[in-house]
């Protein structure tokens, strides 16, 4: 389950029955419905039945609503918390917001799927993928669109250490280098909602070659899921102006973060000399300070 009821709620409604999304929808709308009413009083909101809502909330892994209610309350109060910390009334970016009011909102939604994906990350979980490459030949890096960019920050730091990988933002070059993976390589994809079709199929291709494979979604009932021997899991969520990706990119970035750290530390003294050997190697091509004329 989610560190976070919210998210968790989100997280579900693709897995629930129609009379259930329309639960999950209503509270996703406005979390506060369940802090002010009884589940009575929520069946009738959502047009549906008590029973139906007991449900809902035994779905998402809670004994009853009482206890559902209990927790949408804390992370609700929690949520106010952090909007005063940033001095916002509300989450959503208006039309008519100033600069600082843009700023803010954006600042609280990265701050938060920052510390909402640290509270869901399972650590034996992220362990397991250090452990995998360590003990591994290859990395094959998976992403497209905005997740490309976090597959290429991955690719470049695993290459600062001397671990052999491979990223491409052309999908037949993917799909090639997947196809000539083996047991001992690693590969993983990376996709915020879990759907995206040209990484889904790159993994699915890099299994069946025998590789070990890793999901980095925000979805855990996704496709992607599916076909990942390890999911690392974000809680990103973006805000109603999502031009592009913003708090996901943030919250992937965090989780290859925890992964390259984890698995500096794992390797020890060994990623001391490749890290100063590439720096030095680029260093010609820095710009030194500016001298003033004499």
């Amino acid at each position: 389950m989610s560190s976070n009821v919210l998210s968790t709620v989100r997280e579900a409604v693709p897995r629930l029955s129609s009379s259930e999304a329309r639960v999950a929808e209503a509270i996703i709308a406005d979390p506060t419905l369940v802090v002010d009413l009884t589940i009575t009083d929520l069946a009738r909101v959502c047009g549906t039945s008590l029973s139906t809502v007991a449900r809902f909330c035994q779905t998402l892994g809670y004994s009853g609503y009482r206890e559902f209610r209990m927790e949408v309350a804390s992370a609700v109060s929690r949520e106010a918390a952090e909007r005063d910390r940033f001095g916002i009334a509300n989450a959503d970016i208006d039309p008519d917001d100033t600069a600082a009011d843009v700023v803010a909102k954006i600042a609280f939604h990265e701050v938060l799927a920052i510390e909402q994906t640290v509270g869901g990350l399972d650590m034996a979980v992220l362990d397991g993928v250090v452990d995998a490459i360590v003990a591994g030949a290859h990395v094959d890096l998976y992403g497209f669109g905005s997740s490309g960019l976090t597959a290429q920050d991955l690719q470049q730091k695993l290459f600062r250490i001397g671990i052999s990988a491979f990223c491409s933002v052309d999908v037949h070059l993917a799909l090639v280098s997947a196809a000539l993976r083996g047991p001992g390589d690693v590969a993983i994809g990376i996709s915020h909602s879990g759907l995206t079709a040209e990484t889904n199929h790159a993994l699915e291709v890099a299994r069946e070659a025998g590789a070990t494979t890793v999901a980095v979604t925000n979805s855990p009932e996704s496709p992607i899921a599916e076909l990942a021997e390890f999911v690392l899991m974000t809680h990103a969520r973006e805000s109603s102006y999502r031009v592009g990706a913003m708090s996901s990119r943030i919250a992937q970035l965090a989780v290859v973060d925890f992964l390259f750290v984890r698995l500096a530390q794992r390797m020890g003294d060994s990623v001391a000399e490749p890290l100063q050997r590439t720096f030095e190697v680029t260093a010609t091509h820095r710009v030194g300070p500016r001298r003033r004329p004499v």
